[in-house]
């Protein structure tokens, strides 16, 4: 069973792309590439177990294993020595990535307090997206008993747009609410 954003993709979204943004080939229509999920926690520097209570969060949000990434350089001021685990990703791929970014624009998106839309602007100029979440709450696969510390996340949406309008055109017709007048 195909993931319902995958469907709409190939029946809707493609063809009012290809349509809005004035694009004859069909392998020239923006697609999704990837979509990273980043978790950095500075705090594990001092006490390396809070690394996996994140760990277990990252994975039930994004159903599959993550993997530690580790500082590149040593830096005295932050206490941190080349090589320390200092975070969490998971890159989502193929019908993974489709069910996540279902459920992040139809259940998490909603469930932020006071959401007013995502921000236009988070785009890096060559077609890809980064949404900073506050907490990981949002998500309804976290269990708020278990919960001990909030934990921001990056998530990186990336595309085969060339520029941000395309992007912004694949993003708007997969329903990502962006913010009016921004």
């Amino acid at each position: 069973m195909a993931a319902r954003l995958r469907e709409k993709y190939n029946t809707d979204v493609r063809p009012g792309i290809a349509k809005e943004l004035g694009i004859a080939n069909t392998m020239a229509i923006p697609r999704l590439e990837k979509i990273v999920i980043n978790m950095g926690l500075g705090e594990a520097t001092q006490n390396v177990k809070i690394m996996d209570p994140l760990m277990a969060d990252l994975a039930s949000i994004a159903g599959q294993k993550p993997v530690t990434t580790k500082a590149k350089k040593s830096i005295a001021a932050f206490k941190v020595r080349e090589g320390m685990p200092i975070g969490a990703m998971v890159t989502l791929r193929g019908d993974a990535m489709y069910e996540f970014l279902d459920r992040l624009i139809s259940i998490a998106l909603p469930r932020v307090r006071d959401f007013r839309g995502v921000s236009s602007r988070s785009f890096d100029g060559r077609g890809n997206y980064t949404l900073g979440l506050r907490d990981q709450l949002i998500f309804a696969e976290i269990d708020y008993a278990k919960v001990d510390k909030l934990k921001g996340m990056n998530v990186t949406i990336v595309t085969t747009a060339k520029d941000d309008n395309g992007a912004r055109a694949l993003l708007r017709a997969f329903g990502m609410p962006f913010r009016q007048g921004a």
